[in-house]
């Protein structure tokens, strides 16, 4: 379709609605407060759609997978090791959904998912695949080794923080407020790889990169972590020879 055609249509849709959903920049676009509430239904309907649409392509040929996983698990650990996976199954089809926030909203468009998060969150059919413990790394070349003076990053919304990781220990941390933030752990942990300053981590995330030396642990103390990373497994109706490769290369591989 045309740009043209496609603002014809938005407009019959606001006229429909009766208000705008746009406001209207030069060369750019911004929802107005009808419109953001308007977005969640359309998303939704999309969704819907394909779903539906995904029963009669390639999933029905066995071939295909969709895979909704953590960003940082599917970068740092999931894609290093993909050679071994096509090596194995050179047939498989591969498409890597990595939600940040509301996983729960993509995950009916995935086969299977593999999710970062605590057991009281995941539903009875999850299986555990990990226990994660937590520690700082920092780059080799990063020069400071004092956690009272180095940059610090930590992922947000998750519980091995820095401020937990002092805390297992019973000692004082005073730098809450200077710690930086990132919604995902490929923002921290890169930064501490290009040497920006020191992330906590854990060992699922930072082995390849400690075993390689790109970074470095800097302390042996490494407290349990409540959260883990658990799989979502295909009903079994919904099993196809796609979902059967990948899941055992998976358990072989942790």
């Amino acid at each position: 379709m045309t740009q043209p055609a496609i603002s014809q249509h938005v407009r019959n849709l606001e006229s429909l609605l009766g208000r705008e959903l746009f406001l209207r920049r030069p060369r750019a676009l911004h929802l107005t407060e009808a419109g953001a509430n308007y977005l969640p239904v359309v998303q939704q309907a999309f969704d819907l759609i394909s779903t539906g649409t995904q029963a009669f392509t390639g999933g029905d040929r066995g071939r295909h997978l969709i895979l909704q996983c953590n960003m940082a698990f599917s970068i740092f650990w999931l894609t290093p090791r993909l050679p071994r996976l096509y090596a194995r199954h050179p047939w498989l089809v591969l498409n890597i959904v990595t939600p940040i926030w509301d996983p729960d909203r993509h995950a009916a468009q995935a086969a299977l998912e593999i999710r970062f998060d605590r057991p009281d969150g995941m539903p009875a059919s999850a299986e555990r695949l990990t226990h994660e413990v937590f520690f700082p790394v920092c780059a080799p070349n990063y020069p400071e080794r004092d956690f009272d003076k180095a940059h610090l990053f930590d992922c947000a919304g998750l519980t091995g923080t820095w401020d937990a990781w002092f805390k297992a220990q019973n000692r004082p941390f005073s730098r809450g407020t200077d710690v930086q933030l990132g919604s995902t752990f490929v923002i921290s942990l890169s930064a501490a790889l290009h040497g920006a300053g020191m992330a906590m981590s854990h060992d699922t995330l930072a082995g390849d990169f400690l075993a390689d030396g790109r970074l470095l642990r800097l302390d042996d103390f490494a407290p349990p972590m409540t959260e883990a990373y658990f799989l979502i497994p295909p009903s079994s109706h919904a099993e196809t020879p796609a979902t059967r490769a990948f899941l055992d290369w998976l358990k072989e591989e942790l």
